[in-house]
């Protein structure tokens, strides 16, 4: 399997629950869901693995220069309110000088990145209980109450949410240098209300890293390493099944909750359906697991970019 990308500033957990009493369920099923719960736990720490490898991929990206240039502009507005004229030039011309490096390094980017957040929603619930959530939020639009449909649509997301503050370089050094003037002919107030217009303009890039998918691409690595093993116990072997159940099942919640194309997700099922067949039998072929992994690199590209 092809492994997929696991300094925050923010990190907030909001939990929804949606849940399926175990009651309504029979033994049997009881199990199943137990097991498969099981399992989705036993790689909560390669989940948060690679939640942490697609943060730092955005985090290495910011740019330094960036963050000072910021810096430098609120100091220059704090000056100005404390009436420290000179102060606040000289904060300009060190903000003028870091967006110009930025500039001159790279002169194609458009924005150049400050800080990184990250905030997690996840959903803990059954597949039954989205669906009717979806199908109770419907009703709810169907009947004009929107409100009543927001509430129950917000809790329906099982996410990280990495979110990049940029400065925008198409904008963002013209207007710097457009205060300078303004200051030189004591036009103080015009001065403020433009660095606070110039902050306003700062961009905030959101990229969807989906938990379920996560956690299948988990559950498929370490199946992968169970099925290598060509003399597997019989408690390997229920481990193996229940990994990739557990996997299926996963997706089929990504898909449910909307992330990604429908399309990407048939034959990721066709896959995994071949792959339990194949791995019931004992097979331990080091190949078997190729086909699943590149169907999930290409739901992984299409959902995170």
């Amino acid at each position: 399997m092809t492994k997929q990308p696991g300094k925050f500033t923010i990190w907030l957990l909001s939990i929804a629950l949606l849940t399926l009493p175990l009651s309504v369920l029979s033994d049997t099923d009881k199990a199943r869901t137990e097991a498969m719960k099981e399992a989705t736990e036993s790689v909560e720490s390669d989940v948060q693995a690679m939640a942490d490898e697609a943060t730092g991929q955005r985090r290495k990206k910011i740019r330094q220069q960036a963050i000072d240039a910021l810096a430098h502009t609120r100091e220059a507005l704090t000056a100005l309110e404390e009436e420290r004229v000179d102060d606040a030039l000289e904060a300009l011309a060190l903000t003028t000088g870091k967006l110009e490096l930025i500039m001159a390094r790279d002169p194609e980017l458009a924005l150049a990145p400050t800080d990184v957040a990250v905030i997690t929603h996840d959903v803990y619930a059954s597949k039954q209980a989205i669906e009717d959530a979806i199908e109770q939020a419907e009703e709810a639009l169907d009947d004009g109450e929107v409100q009543a449909a927001r509430e129950l649509l917000a809790g329906l997301g099982s996410e990280i949410i990495i979110s990049v503050t940029n400065l925008p370089l198409a904008t963002y050094p013209e207007a710097i240098k457009a205060v300078t003037p303004l200051i030189d002919d004591g036009e103080i107030a015009t001065a403020k209300r433009s660095l606070q217009a110039a902050l306003n303009t700062l961009v905030v890039t959101e990229h969807v890293v989906p938990l379920p998918i996560l956690r299948a691409n988990a559950l498929l690595d370490s199946a992968e390493e169970l099925a290598a093993k060509s003399d597997r116990s019989d408690s390997e072997a229920e481990e193996l099944d229940n990994q990739l159940k557990a996997a299926r099942n996963q997706l089929e919640m990504a898909e449910l909750l909307g992330y990604g194309d429908e399309k990407r997700y048939a034959p990721l099922y066709k896959e995994l359906e071949s792959l339990q067949k194949k791995v019931r039998k004992g097979d331990s072929d080091s190949n078997l697991f190729d086909k699943v992994g590149n169907s999930m690199t290409r739901l992984w590209d299409s959902v995170f970019g």
